[in-house]
C-alpha cells in the first residue's frame, strides 16, 4: 500500500486471523503506523466506517448532529463510548457540584447543543413553556439590569434527548473503552475499542476509518497537591473530598451534627458548594460553620493592559465574570484576535479573557455570603497551606496555613471540599497520552493538544485522513471557550467546514440551513 491508495468502506468486519488472539501485541503497541496485516495477524477484527468519534459525550453529539445535517449517512458514522446518553458524564459532574436539574447552568441562552442554529434559544423556549415574559426581559436587559440569563440543567438535557431521538443517536453507538488511536499505513486511522466483556469474540475490535475525532472531556479530578498528599498518606477519602466526586455524606453529616467545613477554591464550583451549605442552614436547620480559604484574594478589579483596558471586577476575595470566557470570545473581537495569535502570546490572551478562578455575579448568592459574614457562620482566611494532617482524636482534619505575615495558623475542620476543578492535561488520559507518544500529536503552550484552526490535531496527519479533537483537551487553541456548549458547537462547525472542503459532506448553505432548521422545528427524524 502507498500514500495514494483509495480507502473503501464496506461496513463488514474483517474476520480475525487465526494467528493472533484478538488482543494488542507488543509489536502493535510499539509501532506508530499500523498496516492492515499487522492488525489481522493479531487476530483483531476490523470494522470499516468512514468517520469515528471517540467519547460519546456532548462533543461527539454536536459533531454527529452537524454531520447528519450536512447529509452524511448514518452508516458512515460510529460513536465509540461507554455512555448511554451524551450528557451523562456532564450531568454526573453537575449533580456532584450541586447543580441539580432545577438549577441553572453557567451557559448562554443561545448556546444550544441540540440546535446548531441557536434559535429558538433557551430563554424563548422557557418563556413559551412557562407562559411568562421574564426570561425574555432577562435577556434584553442583561447584564445591566438583570444577571445573565442561564438555562436550567434539566431543560438542556431534555432538549438533547429530543435531538438525540431525532437523529437516531443510539444507532451510532458502539459500547466500550477506547484504548488507542493509531495511524494506518496508507491513510486513515485504527481506533481500538475494548467492548464490554463477553459481548464480542475477541478482547479488542479495530475500527478502520478515514477520519477520527476525539472528544473525551476532562481526564480526571484535580486535587490541590496538599490534599492529594493527605488522601494518599492517610487513605481518607471521607473527610477530604473533591466537589466533582460524590460527597453527599458531607451534607448529611453536617445536617445531623454541627461542624466546621473548609472550602478551597474561588470559582463557579466553590460558589455552588457554598450556596448548598447555606441552603442547608436555611432550610434544614444545619448549624454549619463555613471557613473559606483563599490562596489569592481578589478585592480590586484586574486585567492586562497589554491587551486593552478591560478589567475583571473583583471584591471580597471573588473575581466576577458571567461565563468561563468573555462574551466577545464567542463571536466578537476577542474571537477574531485569537485567530491571529500564536504560541505564548495566545496563551497570555486566553488567560486575559478567561484565566484564573471567577464566578458569575449573582445577587442571591452574594446575599447569602453577606448574611453569613454578618451572622458569623461564613468566615474567610487567606494563606498558603503547608500541610494537612488528621487531628489527634481523628475527628477532624487540620490545615496548617501560612499567612502573609509568615505566621502559621492551624484550622481544624470536620470536612474539606476541594473546589479547584478538573484535570485537563492530556498526559493524564490514557488515550490522549498515547496520541502524544505514538500518533505525532504535540502540546500547545497551554499544555493541551496542539490543533490547527480547523481543530485538526497537528502532527497526526494520515493522508487522506485527518484526526480532529474537541473539548477540554484542545484548550489553548484558536478559540477561548472550547469546553463550553457554544465552544463545542464552534469546533464542530470548523471541523464540518474542513470535511466539506474535502468533499466528505455537503455544505450547509442558506437553502439547506433553512430546510434543515424547518425539520428541526417540526422534529422530523433524520
Amino acid at each position: 500500500m502507498d500514500g495514494n491508495e483509495t480507502i473503501t468502506f464496506s461496513r463488514r468486519a474483517a474476520a480475525p486471523s487465526a494467528v493472533g488472539a484478538g488482543d494488542l501485541t507488543d509489536a502493535l503497541v510499539a509501532t506508530d503506523y499500523w498496516t492492515d496485516q499487522m492488525v489481522a495477524d493479531a487476530g483483531i477484527p476490523m470494522i470499516d466506517v468512514p468517520f469515528v468519534t471517540v467519547g460519546g459525550g456532548i462533543g461527539s453529539f454536536v459533531m454527529v448532529d452537524y454531520l447528519r445535517i450536512a447529509g452524511v449517512a448514518p452508516e458512515k458514522i460510529k460513536v465509540l463510548t461507554q455512555l448511554d446518553k451524551p450528557y451523562e458524564a456532564y450531568a454526573y459532574l453537575c449533580r456532584n457540584s450541586q447543580i441539580p436539574g432545577g438549577e441553572r447552568l453557567r451557559s448562554d441562552s443561545s448556546a444550544c447543543p441540540d440546535n446548531i442554529w441557536g434559535f429558538p434559544a433557551y430563554a424563548i423556549r422557557e418563556a413559551v413553556a412557562e407562559k411568562t415574559l421574564k426570561p425574555l426581559w432577562n435577556v434584553f436587559t442583561e447584564p445591566v439590569i438583570k444577571d445573565y440569563y442561564t438555562p436550567r440543567a434539566a431543560a438542556v438535557f431534555r432538549a438533547m434527548d429530543r435531538e438525540a431521538a431525532r437523529i437516531g443517536w443510539d444507532r451510532y453507538l458502539e459500547k466500550g473503552q477506547v484504548r488507542m488511536v493509531r495511524r494506518r499505513a496508507g491513510g486513515g486511522y485504527f481506533t481500538i475499542l475494548t467492548p464490554p466483556q463477553g459481548t464480542t469474540r475477541t478482547k479488542r475490535v479495530a475500527y478502520r476509518s478515514l477520519h477520527a475525532h476525539i472528544a473525551v472531556g476532562y481526564p480526571a479530578l484535580r486535587f490541590l497537591p496538599d490534599l492529594q498528599k493527605y488522601r494518599e498518606t492517610y487513605n481518607d477519602r471521607t473527610r477530604v473530598v473533591n466537589a466533582y466526586e460524590p460527597h453527599e455524606h458531607v451534607y448529611e453529616e453536617l445536617r445531623r451534627r454541627p461542624g466546621v467545613v473548609m472550602v478551597r477554591g474561588a470559582g463557579i464550583v466553590a460558589s455552588r458548594i457554598l450556596q448548598r451549605l447555606v441552603d442547608d442552614r436555611d432550610h434544614h436547620g444545619a448549624q454549619t460553620l463555613i471557613l473559606h480559604l483563599f490562596r489569592t484574594y481578589r478585592d480590586q478589579p484586574y486585567g492586562d493592559r497589554h491587551f486593552g483596558l478591560g478589567k475583571r471586577p473583583a471584591k471580597q476575595g471573588w473575581a466576577y465574570q458571567g461565563f468561563n470566557v468573555t462574551k466577545a470570545t464567542w463571536g466578537g473581537q476577542h474571537r477574531k484576535k485569537l485567530l491571529t495569535l500564536e504560541g505564548e502570546e495566545r496563551k497570555k490572551f486566553i488567560n486575559y479573557i478567561g484565566g484564573g478562578a471567577h464566578t458569575p455575579n449573582r445577587v442571591d448568592w452574594k446575599e447569602q455570603l453577606k448574611r453569613g459574614t454578618m451572622q458569623g457562620f461564613y468566615r474567610q482566611a487567606v494563606g498558603v497551606v503547608e500541610d494537612v494532617v488528621p487531628s489527634e482524636d481523628g475527628s477532624s482534619v487540620v490545615s496548617m496555613v501560612r499567612g502573609k505575615d509568615g505566621t502559621v495558623t492551624e484550622f481544624p475542620a470536620k470536612f474539606i471540599i476541594d473546589c479547584t476543578g478538573l484535570e485537563g492535561s492530556p498526559r493524564e488520559h490514557r488515550l490522549l497520552a498515547d496520541l502524544l507518544g505514538h500518533s505525532g500529536a504535540t502540546t500547545n503552550p497551554s499544555g493541551r493538544l496542539d490543533c490547527s484552526q480547523s481543530f485538526e490535531v497537528r502532527g497526526s496527519q494520515s493522508p487522506p485522513g485527518k484526526l480532529y479533537a474537541s473539548g477540554a483537551a484542545t484548550a489553548g487553541s484558536y478559540y477561548g471557550g472550547v469546553d463550553s456548549f457554544l465552544g463545542l458547537q464552534y469546533v464542530a462547525q470548523r471541523i464540518y467546514e474542513d470535511l466539506a472542503a474535502q468533499g466528505f459532506c455537503k455544505r450547509i448553505g442558506p437553502g439547506r440551513s433553512v430546510s434543515e432548521w424547518m425539520k428541526w422545528m417540526r422534529n422530523t427524524p433524520l
